[in-house]
């Protein structure tokens, strides 16, 4: 009881404290010398990142053809060209409109806008040519304009990219002139609406295991297309579910009780009505975490009978009577030749995985220079969130790769519009190489954007958050990047040993650093970090060393009966680490040869990035520990020098992100006046 009492008179004795407090502010009026005094405290004011920035230091004009690489002016008329048109439009908040597709959509609506919208710009002439204008200037003039509409909507550029580059680049480039004549000029005046069906249920990276079957019928001149088991089912098939009349299909192809491999076959799917063919069946693959916009669908053939022409005939060809023929005698160089159409795709995939990041950072970096948090001391302004170190840290050094990716994804396109048959090599390592590294950089940056916008980058308004969604599958698609960067082992791997067995210097893939003797790091007293001979030659070594010590570790296996490709499974890490060392050596140079051509304050900061770029992968990657690249002294000093890196590109930041070249309405409202975006009368 004497407890409860305590606890009751505690309790009372506390509110009694309260209502005097109250009683005494309620009073404080009529007290004789008393003055309430109430201050209005000034609402904040939302200033443009200009104001925090440094100007006229970087030659933005310079900059910008230095990120996009070609076509800076078709790139602005296509920007104003969707800016300017209500079926691109989102919303307007107060004089600004911003462009994007409407993510809250039901999927079903998604997908009829992004029809509309190619039809609105077939209609205004952006296909003309895409697949009958063979010119280097045609080429490069479409890669910017892919850029540009997947920059709008990753819907609107997969369903081109599907539609031109996999079915249009499957009829041109594994078809003849038979299927040119009949088949590209109505696909570029989207008469015929095109697919592409490779992945099955039960296969997507295996290509070489899909099941679907083809035989041929020399009765009728026929192939006869099977899916003989549900594994066999096409899966994923962009187009398919609601729009595509026609599929190239591949198939095992069966000539005489002999399976002769894979093959492409062009078969209908759809008559001039809409409705499926005659033994086609097609299921809706339904919602997806992103890319709504695209009708994936899901195909299953019933012993359908195309004709004998509709087999694509550059490689391999079967004569009326049911004979095979092919121009290339090798199965697997055979294979490899049908693979070629996908080349296409991970060369734009990459290149798109680099402008989303863009994309992020111009977003996030603007609002980072308009958002302020916390004052360091009283009655101080509250600080801006780049100027925080920890700010910097998080974006800046994305800012560095997504810098030097950008160039070397532009020297990629150089490399593939100007392609020669002795460039095959080449252009499949560094597509896989720089597909798998730019996606996965994509996702990575995204998030940190993010993140890094705190509240605001959930909306799908401000479009960082979406896109991460929208953006995930380009880990998968056109190649799991795992298994791609396995491939650029396993070419890397397969260059040494003949080079080692034939006893000639390597050549190509710019390995040739490995022919002479190994690099001599620095241990000078005045050794610099950013020092670009320190960087290339720690990069060399960890290439050179990786690509001995996976050699070395093959060859053991192999001597002991595994097989090589058994042999590379089970050294999957150092293959990994390889593919990396490979990739990161490649860009790294790239973007040196750029440097040397910069001029002007675009040279020095170009230097910076480059530092950073380099300072953070040796920091981010353990091999340069693992293997004593690096000293535990020299890891520590790295960190060091990567903070002082964010703090001198920090007054760079908005001029930087300002030569991607995005309009204000292709960014999401916190990358401009947020607070007049979410005032009350732009609800």
């Amino acid at each position: 009881m004497d407890a409860m009492e305590s606890t009751r008179k505690r309790g009372g004795s506390a509110a009694w404290r309260r209502t005097s407090v109250l009683a005494n502010h309620l009073s404080a009026q009529t007290h004789e010398d008393a003055t309430l005094s109430l201050e209005r405290i000034p609402c904040l004011a939302y200033n443009p990142p200009e104001t925090a920035s440094v100007k006229g230091l970087i030659d933005v004009v310079a900059m910008r053809q230095l990120m996009d690489g070609h076509d800076v002016d078709l790139r602005d008329e296509v920007y104003n060209l969707m800016a300017n048109e209500k079926l691109f439009q989102l919303k307007k908040v107060g004089g600004q409109v911003y462009v994007g597709p409407d993510y809250n959509e039901p999927f079903q609506l998604q997908r009829y806008h992004t029809m509309q919208r190619i039809y609105f710009l077939r209609d205004k002439g952006l296909f003309k040519g895409e697949l009958t204008d063979d010119s280097f200037e045609r080429a490069f003039r479409k890669l910017a304009i892919h850029d540009c509409l997947a920059i709008f909507d990753h819907s609107l550029g997969i369903k081109l990219g599907v539609h031109f580059q996999l079915w249009g680049g499957a009829v041109k480039y594994l078809g003849t002139q038979r299927h040119h004549d009949r088949w590209l000029q109505d696909t570029e005046d989207y008469v015929v609406k095109g697919c592409f069906a490779m992945t099955e249920l039960g296969h997507g990276s295996n290509v070489r295991g899909i099941e679907t079957v083809a035989t041929y019928d020399p009765s009728t001149k026929e192939f006869i297309i099977c899916t003989p088991c549900e594994s066999a089912q096409k899966y994923w098939i962009g187009g398919a579910a609601e729009h595509a009349t026609h599929v190239v299909v591949f198939s095992q192809l069966h000539i005489n009780g002999k399976n002769e491999g894979v093959h492409a076959f062009i078969a209908q799917i759809r008559d001039e009505q809409g409705r499926n063919c005659s033994g086609v069946r097609i299921v809706d693959c339904g919602h997806k975490i992103g890319l709504n916009g695209v009708d994936n669908g899901r195909i299953w053939f019933d012993n359908v009978r195309v004709p004998q022409e509709n087999l694509l005939n550059s490689v391999s060809d079967v004569t009326p009577e049911g004979h095979y023929v092919s121009s290339i005698s090798d199965p697997d160089h055979r294979f490899g030749a049908f693979l070629a159409p996908l080349t296409a795709g991970r060369v734009t995939i990459s290149v798109s995985g680099i402008y989303q990041s863009k994309l992020g950072l111009a977003t996030a970096i603007r609002y980072a220079l308009t958002r302020r948090a916390f004052s360091l001391s009283p009655n101080e302004p509250e600080v801006l969130l780049l100027d925080y170190p920890s700010h910097q840290r998080r974006l800046l050094p994305l800012l560095a790769k997504t810098y030097v990716m950008s160039c070397a994804a532009n020297d990629l396109k150089k490399i593939y519009v100007k392609r020669t048959p002795s460039d095959s090599k080449i252009i499949h390592v560094l597509s896989s190489s720089y597909k798998a590294m730019f996606t996965w950089h994509n996702i990575r940056t995204l998030q940190e954007c993010r993140e890094a916008c705190g509240g605001q980058g959930l909306k799908t308004d401000n479009k960082i958050g979406q896109l991460k969604a929208e953006f995930d599958v380009q880990l998968t698609f056109e190649g799991d990047n795992n298994v791609l960067m396995q491939q650029v082992s396993k070419a890397l791997i397969a260059e040494y040993l003949t080079s080692k067995k034939k006893g000639k210097p390597l050549k190509g893939l710019g390995l040739e650093h490995i022919n002479g003797p190994p690099p001599v790091l620095s241990s000078d007293a005045g050794f610099s970090l950013r020092d670009k001979n320190f960087q290339i030659a720690l990069f060399h070594l960890r290439e050179r060393d990786l690509l001995q010590r996976l050699a070395q570790r093959v060859t053991q296996l192999t001597s002991k009966g595994s097989s090589t490709t058994d042999a590379l499974v089970l050294s999957h890490q150092l293959a990994e680490d390889l593919g990396w060392a490979f990739t990161e050596r490649a860009i790294l140079e790239i973007f040196l040869s750029v440097e040397k051509e910069a001029a002007g304050p675009n040279k020095d900061i170009l230097a910076l990035l480059r530092s950073l770029f380099v300072l953070v992968l040796l920091d981010e990657e353990p091999v340069f520990l693992r293997y004593e690249y690096l000293s535990p002294q020299q890891s520590r000093a790295i960190q060091e020098e990567i903070s002082k890196l964010c703090s001198e590109i920090r007054p760079y930041s908005l001029a930087l992100v300002d030569s991607f070249g995005f309009p204000s309405s292709f960014l999401g409202p916190i990358a401009s006046d947020w607070i007049e975006a979410n005032s009350w009368k732009n609800v």
